[in-house]
């Protein structure tokens, strides 16, 4: 064992990894930041660069990608209300209202010093009890999987508190956008209109861009040429003593952070689920046990801490069940699945066995992957926290141009520049309307889930619902859901019957 660690250590501390491991933290941070470039783009042009070189230095590399990526979408989603990357989207729940406040800075601090902790909590996970968690998701089967999909579909209501129905109304929109395409269990096309192009469904990231980015964009011109306001930025200084990030601060959220690492890690280990889902999941919870839910959806520390914490931590998540049975947790492990194979390493439990110090150098390569994001994270953000202060008009031109290139470059296709567009108009009329935009966008991602494993245990089943209700974790996880959703409903209706008492009280009092 201790001799395991030693090489371990000589390969990840090595000249080489640790110059690979820096530049792919870079890198990744870059790509991260950018709209429409994800991780997954990252780290599949990333391989072709690593052929040749010893596994430790090709994942150094690697992984630097992967994390710096996941980390860096946040930092445009707080600054410009626009995520790099799909992660990153609850972060618009919190982060933009703090930079109104002139509070930007202090947010990308919590939300680097949060994803480094959830990133080297995951990495820990990953390192003493992979085997073990993976057993637990070994035993998972399709009812498990929709059932856990389930529970992700309920945090629509969490997240539409104020606004319920129309948030249940966004999500309805949603369930049927994830219908575009064909069936994936009975191969029926389904609501493409004749259209080639929408036979694979359609595409997150220009939908994802759209949404949240060119929505905002347009938003913001209306905004402009009303006002005519010369800058972006709010009125509120950028950077100042309350910009910054104290001791107390971190105090208050210690166990958010702790919390969210927790759930983001259990959340990367379920195979396609990702940093997304795990970041509304940690959100909702830090809003539900919070003394203050009424702050939560206008600038809150804690709701950015929660979603960074718990999306950085999917990254050491997802890698447990790829190494352990060659399983990718999610897009980003999928690709590295051929690195692996690349490397001539075979996944699975035979990799332990036989190539010990090349696992435990990429542990290492893991930790100090997540250091260097901290660091290198902390010493861009005096830069970063001045885009706010461009003009308007070059702000948003530039804004728009990366979008659309990032829509472009997916697939190199006008096509989803088009799908970009059209969910931009989408996102800018529910918005102008009152309509939250997260739950639309979770109900897409979780449906392919949620359907093709509920008619994989039909078929399963023999049309039979009860296999939902005896099989235990199956079960366990619907009334977390039912007891969930009872919870959340019974919140709201006491909130209004409040707010309403309290209306009353006051027109009574004008009229005395």
């Amino acid at each position: 064992m201790i001799e395991n660690i030693l090489y371990g250590l000589s390969f990840a501390f090595s000249l080489s990894a640790i110059f690979a491991n820096i530049v792919g933290v870079a890198l990744g941070i870059t790509f991260g930041a950018l709209p429409g470039l994800t991780s997954t783009m990252g780290v599949a042009l990333l391989i072709p660069l690593t052929f040749g070189m010893e596994p430790v230095i090709a994942f150094s590399a690697l992984l630097g990608m992967y994390i710096g990526s996941v980390y860096g979408g946040s930092l445009t989603a707080i600054m410009i209300n626009t995520p790099g990357t799909p992660a990153a989207v609850a972060t618009l729940l919190e982060g933009p209202g703090l930079t109104a406040k002139g509070q930007g800075r202090k947010a990308m601090e919590m939300a680097t010093i949060a994803s480094f902790v959830g990133g080297f909590f995951s990495c820990m996970a990953l390192t003493l009890v992979a085997p073990q968690l993976a057993k637990v998701a070994l035993s998972f089967g399709p009812p498990e999987y929709f059932a856990i999909s389930l529970f992700g579909l309920s945090i629509v209501i969490g997240l539409s508190t104020n606004e319920l129905l129309k948030g249940v109304i966004a999500a309805l929109l949603g369930l049927l956008i994830a219908t575009i395409g064909i069936d994936s269990v009975s191969g029926t096309v389904r609501n493409t209109f004749g259209i080639p192009e929408l036979l694979s469904g359609v595409s997150l990231v220009p939908a994802l861009v759209g949404l949240f980015a060119i929505s905002q964009v347009l938003l913001k011109l209306e905004e402009w040429v009303e006002t005519r306001v010369e800058t972006y930025s709010p009125t509120v200084p950028i950077s100042g003593e309350k910009d910054r990030l104290t001791l107390k601060d971190m105090h208050n959220n210690f166990w958010t952070i702790i919390r969210s690492s927790v759930i983001g890690t259990f959340v990367g280990l379920i195979p396609a689920t990702g940093g997304g889902t795990a970041s509304f999941i940690a959100y909702n919870e830090t809003k539900r046990t919070s003394k203050e839910p009424e702050k939560f959806g206008s600038g809150h520390l804690p709701g950015v801490a929660a979603t960074e914490a718990a999306n950085n931590a999917t990254t050491g998540g997802a890698l447990i069940p790829l190494l352990t049975l060659g399983i990718p947790g999610d897009m980003v492990t999928a690709v590295m699945l051929g690195a692996l194979m690349i490397q001539g390493l075979a996944p699975g439990p035979l990799l332990f066995r036989d190539n010990m110090p090349i696992i435990t150098g990429i542990f290492i390569a893991l930790m100090l992957a997540n250091v260097f994001m901290l660091i290198l994270g902390f010493n861009s953000l005096r830069f970063l926290s001045k885009i706010v202060a461009l003009p308007t008009g070059l702000l948003l031109s530039f804004v728009s141009v990366l979008c659309l290139l990032g829509s472009y470059a997916m697939a190199n296709s006008g096509f989803d520049v088009l799908v970009m567009v059209c969910f931009g108009a989408i996102g800018y009329i529910l918005t102008r309307c009152g309509f939250p935009l997260a739950p639309l966008l979770l109900a897409m991602i979780l449906s392919p889930l949620l359907e093709s494993n509920f008619r994989r245990s039909m078929i399963m089943s023999q049309q039979d619902f009860s296999i939902f209700f005896t099989r235990p974790i199956s079960l366990v996880i619907i009334i977390i859901t039912i007891l969930f959703l009872t919870k959340t409903i019974w919140d709201e209706t006491r909130r209004r019957l409040k707010k309403a008492r309290s209306e009353n009280i006051n027109k009574v009092s004008s009229i005395s």
